[in-house]
């Protein structure tokens, strides 16, 4: 891009738009203080699904929303292609893009304007924003440089990726993966994502069952499909665009077995957390009565608890108990 040289106008308007983004005032605000700039009329913003590979009008103002289907199209024209791999704006009705102007853009009050691919700082695609202004020479002279310069932080509203998490934030050293209550998965943007999670399909259902629960957080060990045992962390997350999703989010990390524990022990445990007794532990694990009591004098002795109250507290606020996968 080249080089570009900002009056304390644009500099004040940039970082306002950076910072209503971040804050409550989202979308609105941040377009307000571009309008310090650039005299749009109206915009449109389109979101790219990663788990869809689909684009769809996400949040608009000023005229009729641009229907989904045909934000899929748009995405879809060979100009728009060749503008997200320069990464620069593209002008509405170029050479290209006529025919797609006239059918969706037009009969809505749409005149001209620029559509921005829209990159993370990172380089990662989100979507698009289409702007409109009736002025012809709202969009000359510098306006494509500057909506390059600001299209990165534009580009954070269109992030189907970004959540709003418990304020205790993600455990260090864990991988994620978000669900919505659909059982939709996504990745969490900035966070590793769970190869482990992704390949358990029955973590969807465990993710839907903890944001019907009202939980805020819950703990847990899970024997994943390869036999290997993780320490699991559920925290209760907003998802989809700007977190107005109800979700969850799952957070694992390869882990032993604590307190010498085995794994049938785990199982032992976790029914004496439900309340069950020796004989329903029996009967639900296809042991002897004696097998289980056998299996609990171990667990005692290995955790340090004389009763099943003490066990059961234990137990619960240390997450030993084996998640229902």
């Amino acid at each position: 891009m080249d080089q570009i040289t900002l009056s304390p106008r644009h500099l004040h308007a940039f970082t306002e738009v950076g910072f209503r983004v971040a804050g409550r005032s989202g979308v609105p605000g941040a377009m307000r203080a571009l309008r310090q700039v650039i005299a749009l009329e109206a915009y449109d913003f389109v979101a790219y699904d990663p788990v869809t590979g689909r684009h769809r009008s996400l949040i608009s103002a000023g005229y009729a929303r641009v229907d989904g289907d045909a934000a899929e199209e748009y995405a879809r024209l060979v100009p728009y292609r060749r503008a997200m791999e320069a990464r620069v704006p593209l002008a509405m009705g170029a050479p290209g893009t006529e025919r797609y102007f006239r059918r969706h853009l037009e009969p809505y009050g749409w005149h001209g304007g620029l559509t921005t691919p829209l990159f993370l700082p990172e380089g990662r695609y989100t979507g698009l924003l289409h702007l409109n202004a009736r002025d012809p020479g709202a969009f000359s002279g510098q306006a494509d440089a500057l909506l390059g310069a600001v299209s990165p932080t534009l580009a954070h509203v269109t992030d189907l990726n970004r959540c709003v998490i418990d304020p205790a934030g993600l455990p260090p050293g864990f991988r994620v993966a978000a669900f919505d209550r659909a059982g939709t998965r996504r990745d969490v943007a900035g966070a590793p994502a769970s190869e482990a999670v992704a390949a358990e399909p029955a973590m969807a259902e465990l993710a839907g069952e903890f944001i019907d629960s009202g939980e805020l957080s819950r703990r847990g060990l899970w024997l994943d499909g390869s036999g290997r045992w993780r320490e699991v962390r559920l925290l209760r997350a907003g998802v989809g665009p700007h977190g107005a999703l109800r979700g969850a989010i799952v957070a694992e990390r390869p882990c032993d077995l604590p307190y010498d524990l085995t794994g049938r022990e785990i199982d032992v445990i976790t029914h004496v957390a439900l309340g069950d007794s020796n004989p329903q532990i029996a009967a639900t694990l296809m042991l002897s009565v004696r097998t289980v009591t056998t299996h609990l004098e171990h667990i005692f002795a290995k955790l340090g608890c004389e009763s099943r109250t003490r066990l059961t507290t234990k137990v619960l606020a240390e997450g030993l108990c084996r998640l229902r996968v």
